[in-house]
């Protein structure tokens, strides 16, 4: 191993939830602002080999690479805080590490021994932090561990990093994010959890470099040494996380905290340049002061869960300070919407986006806020499943195909505008088996999506079985559906779009998987912009 490669490990306490992934973005951002190369990586405890097969319910949305690899949310927050993309290599699940080994074992590579979770799991958890270190890209590796200390899951995890932090030395440091409740009936700010935490990270054989103390409420100066004294940690390693307007402040709140400083210093590394912050400053700026403000309905059927659409929700957050505009989401479940309530749930809205999903709940739902948007020339944004439904409105309500539908939610159906890939045809396991990570698309010269893009060749991340039939191509053009995306390398039909619509767009891809803070996805940028166009048009 290479020791130019500097690790560190996240670990968090207490609670789940206290946003590890934040502050492993918001640090990697400082030193990335401070001249380093930097990259983030998610551990995650769970026994699923990834996140593909969860429910969203369950775990929020599955995030999808470049090199198609479906891996948790917080990926996506790596990539929206570095401008930087992600890979299979920078997310691991038990499943994961179990599966590999026993595979190994099968396949003879133990000679017989006893195949154990010390030495031979924590052997593959260790060699699986090493792997972005190794490709000599990074000199800094920051790994998230997911859960919390003490998590019966989480062990074999903790016990790698104390293994690698003795076999590294001074390239390793482990940062514990930990709660400060405050009890409302005493006014006070209680230290104990986190000193219970410190000590079941310290009954593992590891003891935390830097706090990063989660509070409500600004930690005093005693309050600090106390936890400096009982967690045996440094005063000027204690820092405080105190809750932000944003996710995307946070950096800027621990550079104060001078949580960069101090990771800098245990690793013995020099503080080069000062940290260049000027963009992200303005980016903050645009945020907190827009010129107007929009309402976009998102239609999904996970609503009551917004970490199902993560990336949707942060591309408006990106693109509204882009172009200073306020979004404001209304989450509207698709079950809710029949042909007698769609006017009164959908009115006052500036624009209309139809999320990605699977399955038939809330289809008919859906189907009604596509007819909505289209007839009453509301600006529409369509992803994935959102852009089926779209063809599939169409084709029933313009064209006249009464039955139209997708073989998903009906396989016999007689005008199967949306069907089965022919390479999905033959799958029956669930993982990892769907259509995943970038593909090329071609567009159309003079097209929406040409005038979006500013170019003729596109590259985008995609998560589906299912597509436009190009059986029926011809009929939905003749009609005048324009067809202005195409992957040539299947000749499958990736955007549609109206010409007779203010903004009628629907892709096949997943647009917001690119979406940073630096470089806002076209496509939400438009829409954001037609919304506020409309908005204007219909005061």
């Amino acid at each position: 191993m290479s020791h130019s490669t500097k690790y560190i490990f996240v670990t968090g306490g207490v609670t789940s939830s206290l946003g590890k992934g934040i502050i492993s973005a918001s640090l990697a951002t400082l030193l990335q602002s401070r001249g380093y190369s930097v990259t983030i990586q998610k551990l995650d405890p769970y026994i699923n080999v990834d996140p593909g097969t969860l429910n969203p319910y369950e775990h929020g949305e599955c995030y999808v690479t470049e090199d198609g690899a479906e891996t948790d949310l917080d990926l996506g927050h790596y990539e929206r805080f570095l401008n930087r993309p992600t890979s299979k290599a920078n997310n691991v699940t038990t499943g994961r590490i179990y599966l590999n080994v026993i595979e190994k074992e099968r396949r003879g590579e133990f000679l017989g021994k006893t195949v154990q979770v010390i030495p031979h799991i924590t052997d593959e958890i260790k060699n699986h932090i090493k792997i972005l270190g190794q490709s000599g890209e990074y000199e800094i590796v920051i790994t998230e561990i997911g859960g919390t200390v003490g998590d019966i899951e989480a062990l074999p995890y903790i016990e790698a990093v104390r293994q690698l932090k003795w076999e590294l030395g001074q390239d390793a440091l482990v940062v514990h994010l930990t709660l400060i409740p405050y009890l409302s009936a005493t006014g006070e700010l209680k230290t104990k959890p986190t000193q219970h935490s410190v000590k079941m990270l310290q009954e593992s054989g590891v003891q935390p470099d830097i706090l990063v103390c989660r509070t409500e409420h600004p930690l005093g100066e005693d309050l600090r040494k106390k936890l400096a004294l009982f967690c045996n940690v440094k005063k000027d390693a204690v820092i405080e996380s105190i809750d932000a307007e944003t996710i995307y402040a946070v950096p800027i709140l621990m550079r104060n905290e001078k949580l960069d400083e101090a990771v800098l210093k245990r690793l013995n590394l020099p503080v080069r340049q000062e940290p260049d912050l000027v963009r992200w400053k303005e980016f903050l700026y645009r945020l907190k002061f827009p010129k107007t403000e929009v309402t976009i309905g998102l239609i999904g059927k996970y609503v009551e869960l917004k970490d199902s659409y993560k990336s949707i929700a942060e591309s408006f957050i990106h693109a509204g300070a882009h172009t200073e505009v306020k979004v404001n989401i209304r989450w509207i479940h698709a079950e809710s919407l029949r042909p007698e309530t769609v006017v009164d749930t959908l009115k006052g809205l500036h624009g209309v986006l139809v999320a990605p999903g699977f399955g038939e709940r809330g289809f008919e739902g859906k189907l009604e806020a596509v007819r909505y948007a289209r007839e009453n020339k509301i600006p529409f944004f369509g992803i994935c499943l959102g852009m089926q439904i779209a063809v599939i409105e169409f084709a029933r309500n313009v064209i006249g195909l009464q039955d139209a539908s997708s073989t998903e939610f009906h396989p016999k159906t007689p005008h199967p505008v949306i069907d089965l890939m022919e390479e999905q045809k033959k799958i029956t396991e669930k993982g990892g088996t769907m259509r995943l990570g970038a593909w090329p698309c071609k567009l159309e010269p003079d097209s929406l999506a040409h005038r979006i893009y500013r170019r003729l060749e596109i590259s985008e991340r995609h998560r589906h079985r299912y597509e436009l039939n190009n059986a029926y191509r011809s009929q939905l053009m003749a009609a005048g559906l324009r067809l202005s995306g195409i992957n040539p390398d299947k000749d499958l039909v990736e955007i549609i779009e109206l010409d007779d619509h203010p903004f009628f767009i629907g892709v096949q891809f997943h647009p917001e998987y690119k979406s940073t803070v630096y470089n806002p996805h076209p496509l939400f940028i438009h829409f954001v912009k037609a919304a506020s166009h409309y908005a204007v048009d219909n005061e």
